[in-house]
């Protein structure tokens, strides 16, 4: 089952149409996962020629919102998937079948409750879909926006 979060996009489109590479990033009892998921995420930005502007730190920050939503949320990441092609997609398996919600009401200047918001704002499309272990929340950034994003500044 695949559903799609609100407000992303065309519901019919929920992946990349070609995918060119995947690579995976086992996480289960990995400490730190979160800054080894986004130094993982780097490399790859790095290697498909992704790296150095505005839209790539947003990619980074869409894997270190995931990651900890499956920690905080979901009894931790079993799995980090990037994949590059049409579309660079970002996908997070945990254990927990137990779909993703926005909190109602976040409060502004206090932490927590902000995570989907943050994922909706800075991907094209995300959602969630199952597997017999739990499932996975992916988020989806066109790869246009990654080559023709303003530089960083650095």
């Amino acid at each position: 089952m695949e559903t799609i979060g609100p407000g992303t996009g065309d519901p019919l489109r929920s992946g990349p149409s070609a995918v060119v590479q995947r690579r995976r990033l086992a996480l289960t009892g990995v400490r730190g996962h979160v800054a080894k998921g986004r130094d993982f995420t780097r490399q790859a930005l790095l290697d498909w020629g992704w790296d150095g502007t505005e839209t790539s730190e947003d990619a980074l920050l869409l894997v270190s919102e995931l990651l900890t939503n499956a920690a905080l949320h979901a009894g931790g990441c079993i799995e980090l998937v990037v994949s590059a092609g049409e579309v660079l997609r970002v996908e997070v398996f945990d254990g927990s079948t137990e779909l993703p919600r926005r909190h109602p009401a976040p409060q502004r200047g206090l932490p927590g409750g902000h995570g989907l918001y943050i994922v909706e704002r800075l991907s094209d499309r995300w959602g969630t879909h199952t597997h017999e272990h739990g499932k996975a929340v992916w988020a989806e950034i066109e790869s246009s926006r990654l080559t023709s994003g303003r530089p960083t500044g650095r």
